[in-house]
């Protein structure tokens, strides 16, 4: 996805943005770098790390991308006097544009992290509590009522406890194939 520039007098830095507005931020810097063909000379590149998760809603799998670090934009770039004239201008950046560099094994972690994310998916939102009442909707235990007993983050699985012939039965089903019962 993103890599470490060969320009040497290229660095890393960090940008203090409002929170909320990292896209626009790098739309508005991206603009400008189309409509100055020199500024790309010393703006490399923008980056906001983005990562997709996965929330179950109403039963269904939703995907939205979240910010890995809200209130920051990454740039790669020379600190040039018209670059900070840029980031200075651009709206929503916070504490008059100046930003901060960043160290080399900071950068690999975060731009490793991004890509790494980029190959393995996303993350699941957990929206499932102990004691909440769910329906099962996939599975040979399809529209069964049970209460959740012990959500398992680390291998994405929810213990449920449903009543099958007068019986509590535990049940280990993964996120998507329950769904709140409310």
């Amino acid at each position: 996805m993103a890599e470490i520039s060969g320009n040497d007098l290229m660095k890393w830095y960090v940008v203090r943005v409002l929170s909320s507005k990292e896209k626009k931020v790098k739309e508005y810097l991206d603009a400008a770098l189309k409509r100055d063909e020199t500024l790309g000379m010393e703006l490399a590149q923008v980056l906001v790390p983005m990562e997709k998760v996965y929330s179950i809603r109403n039963g269904k799998k939703v995907v939205k991308d979240k910010c890995l670090y809200p209130g920051y934009v990454m740039i790669e770039a020379v600190l040039s006097a018209k670059v900070v004239s840029v980031l200075k201008e651009t709206p929503g950046i916070m504490a008059g544009g100046q930003p901060g560099e960043l160290q080399a094994d900071e950068v690999n972690r975060i731009l490793g992290k991004v890509d790494a994310m980029s190959v393995t998916g996303a993350g699941v939102e957990v929206s499932f509590k102990v004691g909440e009442n769910v329906v099962v909707t996939d599975g040979p235990f399809a529209s069964f009522s049970g209460v959740v007993e012990e959500v398992m983050d680390e291998r994405k699985k929810l213990k449920v406890i449903v009543k099958i012939l007068g019986r509590r039965t535990p049940l280990e089903l993964s996120y998507f194939q329950v769904k709140s019962e409310s």
